[in-house]
C-alpha cells in the first residue's frame, strides 16, 4: 500500500506544479482564480491522503473547513471580478 500512497502523492504534486504554472502565467484574472481553487482542492486531497496513510481521523474537520473556505473564497473572487468587468 505504501507504493500506492507514494504514487498518489506524486501525482498530486505534479498536478500542483502544473496548477502553479497556470496561476503564474494565466493570461486573465479568472484563470488565476480557478487555478487557486484547484490548488486548494489539491491541498485538501494531499491532506486526505495523509489522513488515510496514517489512519488518523482527527484532521477530517480541518479538511472540510479548508475546502469550504476555498470554495467561498473562489466564489467571492469570481463575483468581484464580474462586478469589476461590468463597471468598465
Amino acid at each position: 500500500m505504501t507504493i500506492v500512497f507514494a504514487v498518489v502523492l506524486g501525482m498530486i504534486g505534479l498536478a500542483a506544479a502544473l496548477v502553479l504554472v497556470r496561476m503564474l502565467l494565466g493570461p486573465e484574472t479568472l484563470d488565476r482564480i480557478v487555478a487557486l481553487d484547484a490548488f486548494v482542492v489539491l491541498i485538501v486531497a494531499g491532506a486526505a491522503v495523509y489522513v488515510a496513510y496514517y489512519q488518523d481521523g482527527s484532521n477530517i474537520p480541518l479538511l472540510a473547513a479548508v475546502a469550504l473556505v476555498g470554495f467561498v473564497g473562489s466564489a467571492t473572487a469570481m463575483r468581484l471580478v464580474e462586478r469589476r468587468e461590468r463597471h468598465r
